[in-house]
């Protein structure tokens, strides 16, 4: 499954909020998101517009490999 091109961070904060993630600060232009579930973990998602697609994918590798599931996987439940 191909990574959207125009994802922003605040559409991406709210779309991890299946997976339990919550804005838990933001400094400048990068907000940090905490999730409890499988374990505490957190991420930080730059409030860009659009994101870089690499920085997207680091990202969300590291929140599919906190869960234990795959990248398509993954973007299949945030429906990206």
């Amino acid at each position: 499954m191909k990574l959207p091109r125009d994802l922003d961070g605040p559409q991406l904060v709210k779309a991890l909020g299946i997976l339990g993630y919550q804005a838990t600060r933001q400094t400048g232009s990068h907000i940090r998101v905490t999730t409890q579930r499988d374990g505490e973990n957190h991420e930080v998602i730059p409030h860009h517009r659009p994101i870089k697609a690499g920085t997207l994918s680091s990202i969300l590798k590291h929140i599919a490999a906190h869960h234990k599931m795959s990248m398509d996987d993954l973007l299949k439940m945030l429906d990206l």
